[in-house]
């Protein structure tokens, strides 16, 4: 079982795209190598394939990634299955966690993230909650979703530890992370995460 994210830039002509490019670069890097594991591909479009037990964090990660640009934003979905061929480079890659992440992209209206399995139940539980967690994910201010990427990279690290790394209060990390739904998405994640080992 594999997990692939498929997703898009929203708004990508408006800024530069350096502006958002290195960044996205840096955080798929966290998860593999490319071209094998990730690609970016028709100038904002992106691929990433994962463990599908880390692949609802590495979303949420990308998602606080590029929110720190303002007026940006990205749609992914997530497809889980298996992997029956696996190319050097991820775009030349198949398996029905391709088709499942695909249709689930094509699939996508006005929600941002959504996951797609073979198991309906499970989709139709998940996705409910993913459209409650965006309702604040798709409102994240740079600062919130700076303080949650940092976060999310330094997940050992004390809230007083990341204030250093931020260069502010610990007080403005905790209220930025409450404002974020920090606490709420990592419940959802762990909810994700039980029943993806099932």
């Amino acid at each position: 079982m594999i997990a692939v994210i498929t997703g898009d830039i929203i708004n990508s002509r408006e800024i530069e795209a350096e502006r958002w490019l290195a960044p996205l670069k840096k955080t798929l890097s966290y998860y593999g190598k490319e071209p094998k594991s990730w690609e970016i591909f028709r100038g904002d479009s992106f691929q990433l394939s994962i463990a599908p037990q880390t692949a609802l964090l590495a979303a949420i990660h990308i998602k606080a990634t590029v929110k720190q640009l303002k007026s940006q934003d990205v749609r992914m979905a997530i497809g889980i299955g298996d992997e029956t061929y696996a190319s050097s480079k991820i775009t030349e890659s198949n398996g029905s966690a391709y088709m499942l992440s695909g249709d689930c992209f094509e699939a996508l209206k006005k929600q941002t993230l959504a996951i797609k399995t073979t198991d309906q139940n499970f989709n139709d539980s998940i996705n409910i909650m993913l459209s409650l967690a965006l309702l604040t994910a798709n409102n994240w201010s740079s600062t919130v979703a700076k303080v949650i990427t940092t976060t999310l990279q330094h997940s050992d690290k004390k809230q007083e530890e990341l204030a250093q790394l931020l260069n502010k209060s610990q007080s403005s990390i905790s209220e930025a992370l409450k404002r974020g739904g920090f606490e709420e998405i990592m419940t959802m994640n762990n909810f994700y995460k039980a029943k993806i080992t099932q």
